[in-house]
């Protein structure tokens, strides 16, 4: 019984069926379906549904930036530092040099302190309006009338 057949050599496209000749896996959902964004993409969504929520009634806030970072850096300049008891759930940088102002969102931070999406979202717009609030000068109850309601 000398008639192996040969494998088959890998060719450069894709391979169509696995080893039990059953097809590719699939992704577990479709892209448009949440289960398929990230935990940070999902962060990112909560703090653009704040940011549009506020625009409406700010609309110079189209001028400012809004980023997501993972955790505030360690290394500040004297006047930005921030105590050891509480690590900030953002932070802002004035327009300078060019730059437009920016409001930052610390992600880890805030999903620490929080248990559920609804939890989550609802201090993520504390955070962006008590940012925007320092921004503008003004009072978080000025930028948002329904600051600090649950």
């Amino acid at each position: 019984m000398d008639n192996r057949v040969p494998p088959r050599a890998a060719g450069p496209g894709p391979r169509r069926r696995d080893r039990h000749g059953r097809g590719m896996r699939g992704p577990i959902a479709p892209p448009q379906v949440p289960l398929a964004a990230s935990r940070a993409e999902a962060f990112a969504d909560l703090v653009q549904d704040s940011v549009d929520r506020l625009e409406r009634r700010w609309p110079q806030l189209a001028d400012i930036d809004f980023l997501v970072l993972e955790v505030p850096r360690l290394e500040r300049r004297p006047e930005e530092a921030w105590s050891d008891e509480a690590v900030p759930l953002g932070g802002t940088i004035p327009a300078r040099d060019g730059h437009r102002a920016r409001v930052v969102v610390y992600r880890r931070p805030v999903e620490i302190r929080t248990k559920g999406r609804d939890e989550r979202a609802a201090l993520v717009h504390e955070v962006v309006v008590e940012q925007v609030a320092e921004l503008l000068g003004l009072t978080p109850e000025t930028v948002d009338p329904r600051y600090g309601e649950d």
